[in-house]
């Protein structure tokens, strides 16, 4: 993968430049100061992941990412945890947090690997819903799911990663579009980022159920109507 770091603190972008090096599957196009040297680069070499710092003199990280019309994969580098929830609601691959150990920064490229292969070998997906079941399409073929074996649903940047008993799946698709056509009487979106099946989940709280010994969050927009559902088949 092709990366470029932005920071304005020489030692920041040392520190990277040197992690970049010692990752086989990374290659440092540039190092940039500012917003505005990284936006020259972006015209004129093929980039797939940034390092970007977030408080920039003149143009910040969060601004920058807001103003590319086709960006690349990019993840935060800051010495600021304030910004973390406006940094992944930018979908940002992951949000490192200054001194950045390098197991951390491998640990956030690896996230990045594991999206940017997955973009590169799948097409466009399509959900076709049947009766009892549908397809996506994941690794160039047509899957078919049935609605009964999905646990839960987690939104992957562009991409959503469907998990069943013991496997994922990942297509191109967005949430919007998974929660319209999943069928409400079994699905909830709990949180921005989850959708899960309903006769999958082996506790609840207001704060977060547990489905497949994974603890999903549930977001305080979404808590009401799905802990009143719950509640409606609880025995209390």
């Amino acid at each position: 993968m092709n990366c470029i770091a932005v920071d304005d603190e020489p030692l920041a972008l040392d520190i990277i430049e040197a992690y970049v090096a010692r990752h086989p599957e990374l290659t440092l196009v540039a190092r940039c100061n500012n917003a505005a040297e990284a936006s020259e680069v972006l015209k004129k070499h093929k980039v797939d992941l940034m390092f970007l710092d977030i408080e920039m003199p003149e143009i910040t990280g969060l601004s920058f990412v807001k103003s590319l019309e086709h960006k690349p994969l990019f993840m935060f580098t800051t010495a600021y945890p304030d910004y973390a929830l406006e940094g992944f609601e930018l979908d940002a691959i992951d949000y490192l947090l200054k001194p950045i150990a390098y197991d951390r920064f491998e640990k956030g490229v690896e996230k990045a690997l594991e999206y940017y292969k997955i973009k590169q070998n799948s097409d466009v997906a399509e959900s076709d819903l049947e009766s009892e079941h549908f397809f996506v399409k994941a690794n160039q073929k047509l899957i078919k799911l049935s609605y009964s074996e999905i646990y839960y649903v987690e939104a992957f940047a562009d991409y959503v990663k469907i998990f069943l008993a013991d496997k994922k799946i990942v297509t191109l698709q967005t949430m919007k579009n998974m929660e319209r056509k999943l069928p409400p009487e079994m699905f909830s979106r709990v949180h921005r980022s989850f959708i899960v099946n309903r006769n999958h989940v082996a506790s609840f709280s207001t704060s977060a159920c547990e489905v497949n010994e994974v603890k999903i969050p549930i977001g305080k927009n979404y808590k009401e109507a799905f802990v009143a559902l719950m509640k409606s088949n609880t025995i209390l």
